[in-house]
């Protein structure tokens, strides 16, 4: 019998590659290919266009980071929008605050979310099951176009790459209406790319130029991926008003109780300090 291995390509001679069990489910839905398969290492995985978007392994690194660093910064959000995420992890995290009392999913492809649904309830739990949480699926930059002056406390971009259906969600008119829905003391996380090889580290650089002139504090933070390319990955902290370390409420963090497998208030502060590289290529942002 011959084995299966599912092969993402990092660089063009460079491969990451995870050998399966199993082939769960495949299919080309309006805007992408779609594709669910399983591990022993890694557990159940979701890939799109060839491209790894979550482990049950390791999604917990991605979805503690993408929104406890702004709850902690701003305990008082209350009500969020979330583009892209059609796993379902982000939305499960942030709904864990009992204090969220509204929170948009704004997701293209509806395949995605029913196929989590179906074969990824670790992340889509959430996903129709909780009052707070509301489906649009429709396109993310079209959505914030209609929206809402202030509408939004905090904004996360849980997007795939610049190629493909999450293209639209790094210009200068996505940025800019981000803005103007967020609250004046919102917060936008956002799915920033990898400083470590040369193509994510060019996206890098043009979407920390363009959030830089759309919001007065644009930070960058860090953690480690171990399926996502070089393992090194970022997420971007833009804001009207609030400094993610200089205004971070630990003690109103800690009394929401919250049990997180990755983030931690000391990893809140150490994960803004960028290595000389990483801040380089950000300065010629």
């Amino acid at each position: 019998m011959t084995d299966l291995w599912f092969t993402e390509m990092h660089e063009k001679d460079a491969k990451f590659c995870i050998k399966t069990t199993k082939h769960l489910h495949s299919e080309k839905s309006k805007f992408q290919q779609i594709d669910i398969y399983e591990s022993d290492t890694f557990g159940r995985f979701l890939t799109l266009d060839g491209f790894m978007m979550l482990t049950e392994k390791d999604e917990f690194i991605y979805h503690d980071m993408i929104t406890h660093t702004a709850m902690a910064v701003n305990p008082d959000i209350k009500r969020v929008l979330i583009i892209g995420g059609g796993d379902g992890g982000t939305a499960r995290e942030i709904l864990r605050y009992p204090t969220i009392e509204k929170v948009d999913l704004v997701e293209i492809d509806e395949r995605v979310v029913r196929l989590c649904q179906k074969f990824l309830p670790q992340t889509a739990c959430k996903l129709d099951q909780d009052e707070r949480l509301h489906l649009y699926f429709e396109d993310g930059l079209n959505f914030t176009e209609r929206a809402h002056d202030s509408s939004y406390d905090l904004v996360l971009v849980d997007s795939t790459d610049p190629i493909g259906p999450g293209e639209g969600l790094f210009t200068y008119a996505f940025y800019q209406n981000c803005s103007r829905i967020l609250s004046e003391e919102g917060i936008l996380i956002n799915q920033h790319e990898s400083p470590y090889y040369a193509e994510d580290a060019y996206e890098m650089r043009r979407s920390h130029a363009k959030i830089k002139k759309t919001f007065p504090i644009a930070k960058v933070y860090q953690f480690h991926m171990p399926t996502y390319p070089s393992g090194h990955w970022l997420f971007g902290f833009a804001s009207k008003k609030y400094d993610p370390i200089m205004d971070l409420q630990k003690d109103r963090w800690l009394n929401f109780g919250l049990y997180t497998k990755y983030y931690n208030l000391e990893l809140h502060q150490g994960a803004f300090m960028l290595p000389t590289y990483v801040k380089e290529g950000l300065q010629h942002a």
